[in-house]
């Protein structure tokens, strides 16, 4: 029986999963990652760590199995990374990743040029500086050196693909999260293109996920313990493996990946544009159709400052203190803008707060508002996708978030509609095995493909009483949300740091 190898490149860590033809995962690994925050709204990591952690990974899962019966391996990367790379492929600086927002300057001198309509109808993408494309205009602008020797301005799946393979290539998944990408044609956009003072030439090239580029490098199979036949197919980005390892490979379902971020994600046959710009459209992991979504806020990544960062604990403690404080954590809120906010609004200025707090309150207060916030903005999104007539299915909650029976209660209750947990553990990992399994040819289809999608029989319902306080406590969120983001755009700008 074949075996497929699936890799989930995030931001925190590597996992690597062997799937089987019958979808069943028969082998994991991991390895951890770090990042680096020299500013606010800067983030960067080590391009060489995602090679060491992707042989870590790899290894440990294939340590577990025959090797020689892999015949695919296909990566699910975090997207609106850039990595400047040398003719070579060697990296020439950090990897600027999702979560910065340095390039707010040059996002807004895109927008400028191009007029915001056009720029939202070519690209189905909200302006806002986590895109790539105002990442590559800051290198542009402020590491001279670094632009002059750059050949290739790669996502961290394209960098990571070429390790493997010595091809920079990316699917729609990627290119359309960089803001120079038409959404509706498949390509990037000339005109966006010379605005962004951009050459096409530098971005890998557009191909589907599910084709394969080649084999893995021999020095790279032997590394990784893989056959040196196997298939290296193009892959995608990480919340779109997700949707697929959840089963959103058609309309209806609603996918929600928490992560480090939590994006929320839902599938159309055709490009949709929101007017009010809480979603986007970006292509899917399954060619021919588009996912519409929003690329999440901080949510994972928000209960790991709070245990860490605040109360000096493992980030698993978390959940068991939530578990002491009620439901509605006694008044106490949490806004989830640690690093900008993207629901209800989008706004690279705001910042997170707790409010509500008083003598009586502890910890474990802190705890549940931080995984309530986080439901509240998700309920931001839904509402949203269910005003534009998008994901009337079941809620599906993937990741670490899906496993604590408290956050996937507190979900269901702030939305007041079932959710489903997905089962499999690493479900962006599964899904690009998914899309590898279709690209070497073990499964016809992706429909074929979703042998590998496990789900919970069991729904999660929401609770009456409960529900009516979270809908009271998601009004006063709003209140506090606005209240916020008016506050801080009363303060001063925040000085530039120093280059």
């Amino acid at each position: 029986m074949s075996l497929i190898l699936g890799v989930d490149v995030g931001s925190q860590s590597v996992k690597a999963v062997i799937v089987d033809e019958g979808g069943g995962v028969v082998s994991s690994g991991s390895a951890p990652l770090t990042m680096v925050h020299e500013h606010d709204g800067w983030a960067d990591q080590d391009p060489y760590a995602y090679c060491t952690a992707l042989r870590d990974a790899v290894r440990a899962a294939v340590g577990g199995v025959q090797a020689d019966r892999i015949v695919a391996i296909g990566l699910g990367s975090q997207v609106d990374g850039v990595v400047a790379c040398a003719a070579d492929g060697t990296p020439l600086r950090g990897a600027i990743i999702w979560l910065d927002k340095r390039a707010t300057k040059q996002c807004d001198e895109l927008v400028t040029a191009v007029g915001p309509d056009v720029l939202a109808e070519r690209t189905g993408l909200v302006a806002d500086a986590s895109h790539s494309a105002p990442k590559m205009m800051w290198l542009r602008d402020n590491e001279p050196e670094v632009w002059r020797q750059a050949a290739t301005l790669a996502p961290v799946g394209s960098f990571v693909l070429h390790h493997l393979s010595g091809c920079h290539t990316q699917d729609a998944a990627n290119a359309s999260s960089t803001m120079v990408y038409d959404v509706a044609k498949g390509d990037f956009d000339p005109q966006l293109c010379e605005a962004a003072g951009l050459d096409p030439a530098m971005l890998p090239p557009v191909r589907p996920s599910t084709d394969v580029v080649g084999t893995p490098r021999p020095e790279v199979a032997a590394e990784l313990g893989l056959p040196a036949t196997c298939a290296v197919v193009v892959g995608t980005g990480d919340e779109h493996a997700a949707s697929v390892g959840a089963g959103a490979i058609e309309s209806g379902v609603v996918v929600d990946v928490t992560g480090t971020a939590e994006p929320v994600t839902t599938v159309a046959a055709e490009p949709v544009r929101d007017p009010l710009g809480v979603v986007e459209t970006h292509g899917h992991a399954v060619p021919g159709s588009w996912l519409i979504e929003n690329p999440g806020f901080v949510s994972g990544g928000s209960t790991l400052w709070l245990a860490k960062g605040l109360l000096g604990i493992p980030q698993g403690e978390i959940f068991a203190r939530a578990r002491e404080a009620p439901p509605a954590s006694d008044g106490v809120l949490f806004l989830p803008a640690l690093s900008g906010s993207t629901a209800p609004r989008w706004n690279d200025a705001m910042r997170g707060a707790f409010l509500g707090l008083a003598m009586n309150h502890t910890s474990a207060h802190a705890a549940r508002a931080v995984l309530e916030g986080c439901a509240y903005a998700l309920r931001d999104i839904v509402d949203r996708l269910d005003a534009l007539g998008l994901g009337h299915g079941e809620v599906r909650i993937v990741g670490g978030g899906a496993r604590d029976d408290l956050w996937a209660s507190i979900k269901a209750n702030v939305l007041g509609r079932p959710v489903r947990r997905v089962l499999t553990e690493e479900a962006t990992a599964v899904g690009a095995a998914m899309v590898a399994g279709v690209g070497a040819g073990v499964f016809p289809d992706f429909a074929a493909a979703s042998v590998a999608v496990q789900l919970d029989p069991n729904v999660i319902e929401p609770d009456g009483a409960c529900q009516r306080q979270y809908e009271d406590a998601y009004g006063r969120y709003l209140a506090v949300f606005d209240a916020v983001e008016s506050a801080l755009a009363l303060g001063p700008e925040p000085s530039a740091p120093s280059i």
